[in-house]
């Protein structure tokens, strides 16, 4: 009999957890030809998340609690859970209740089709518009730096097989992103379309600078294509000040009572020294990601486990 292990990182859930856990057994009954455990990763809540999830393990030992010691993110709750996890398949989730747990069997049926990974898909979404705009935006870097399928629906609510989950933990830099290291891990991915919910209480915890430095660590830690952008706009920049020089001279011979153009020259400096700011700062970034990597920053410290023997 094959186990499933589900992952779902948790943050100011402790009102909405235990719906979800009991979904999570009510459908599990259902498709009793698996074996399953639950893996709960508190990302430091400031309320009373990890009581809760304290209850839950008590209550019942096939569900894990991890505590982090402070707020790493999701993708680095992700990867806890996912190195705790001890599942043939590996299903990660919200703790909102937007994801549909009753639905899993959708993809689990697709893995045992013989796919690697499959990502559920919403044919309308019940987010805010700031993280609908969000999604796109983070679609679009996707398709564009890490090259992800075009028709491919990326979400929050997936599964993968035990050998993929087995190649995602062998990363072990201070910047996870767990799309990129699916993506990196294989190309043999699908959507199975699901129901989206309204979220049951509570308010989204990504903020604009939580979703900037996301899209930055995707970009950064998985791609060079930045770097190559870089260089384009900056050939371009070249050779547009160098044409503009030729024209500059040309034109003084033409008519020699033309002036110089100051307005005209200030503006190609300050164009050009901004693209060069540009530049440095996007280099910059990923020197710093080397030099916090080489200090071997970890990706996540955790406080307290529960019904984990072994030490990870």
């Amino acid at each position: 009999m094959k186990k499933v292990s589900f992952v779902i990182p948790c943050y100011r859930s402790e009102h909405t957890i235990g719906h979800v856990i009991k979904e999570i057994d009510d459908t599990m009954q259902e498709l009793n030809r698996f074996e399953y455990e639950i893996i709960l990763v508190n990302d430091c809540s400031p309320d009373g998340t990890f009581l809760a999830i304290r209850k839950l393990c008590e209550e019942k030992k096939y569900i894990k609690g991890i505590n982090f010691a402070k707020n790493f993110g999701q993708h680095a709750a992700l990867m806890a859970g996912l190195r705790h996890a001890q599942g043939d398949y590996v299903v990660c989730l919200d703790d909102d209740g937007q994801t549909p747990a009753d639905e899993v069997g959708k993809l689990l049926n697709k893995l045992e089709e013989g796919y690697d990974a499959v990502y559920a898909s919403y044919g309308h979404k019940k987010h805010s518009l700031f993280r609908n705009l969000g999604s796109r935006v983070n679609d679009w870097m996707t398709r564009v730096m890490l090259g992800k399928p075009k028709e491919l629906f990326i979400s929050s609510y997936f599964a993968v097989q035990r050998y993929i989950v087995d190649d995602m933990i062998r990363y072990e830099n201070s910047y996870p992103y767990v799309i990129g290291l699916v993506l990196r891990a294989t190309k043999n991915i699908t959507n199975v379309p699901v129901q989206h919910r309204e979220r049951e209480e509570g308010r989204s915890g990504y903020t604009m600078k939580k979703l900037l430095g996301l899209w930055f660590n995707g970009f950064t830690a998985f791609s060079v294509k930045p770097l190559r952008i870089a260089t384009c706009i900056g050939i371009i920049c070249a050779g547009a000040g160098f044409a503009y020089g030729i024209y500059t001279v040309i034109k003084k011979f033409v008519n020699p009572n033309v002036p110089l153009g100051f307005s005209s020259m200030m503006a190609a400096i300050v164009f050009l020294g901004g693209m060069v700011m540009v530049m440095l700062g996007l280099i910059g970034e990923y020197i710093g990601r080397i030099y916090i990597s080489m200090n071997n920053s970890p990706q996540y410290v955790i406080r307290e486990r529960i019904n984990i023997e072994k030490e990870l």
